[in-house]
């Protein structure tokens, strides 16, 4: 437990931080989740669609901390070329 103000007060931060990181990871989690989706529908214009709205939100994440930068690339490639794939199919 914390003892000192300053110890206290951090723990107070991160309390908030936690929280807001937490919702901002859920969003990102949604919009992949309808990227998601879409592939699965077989529709390749609505997954085209969702993907492009995914890929700021992911990137958001990670100007915020909450991603990191090789792991939000890494989704973006692999969800892009399955949409592709679809597309071509």
């Amino acid at each position: 437990m914390a003892n000192s103000p300053q110890s206290k007060k951090r723990a107070r931060q991160i309390e908030r931080r936690t929280a807001v990181n937490k919702a901002r990871r859920s969003r990102i989690r949604t919009f992949l989740r309808k990227v998601e989706e879409a592939i699965a529908g077989g529709n390749a214009q609505v997954a085209a669609d969702a993907l492009k709205t995914a890929q700021p939100e992911l990137m958001r994440g990670v100007s915020k901390g909450v991603v990191h930068k090789n792991t939000a690339a890494r989704k973006i490639s692999r969800l892009s070329s399955r949409v592709k794939a679809l597309a071509a199919a």
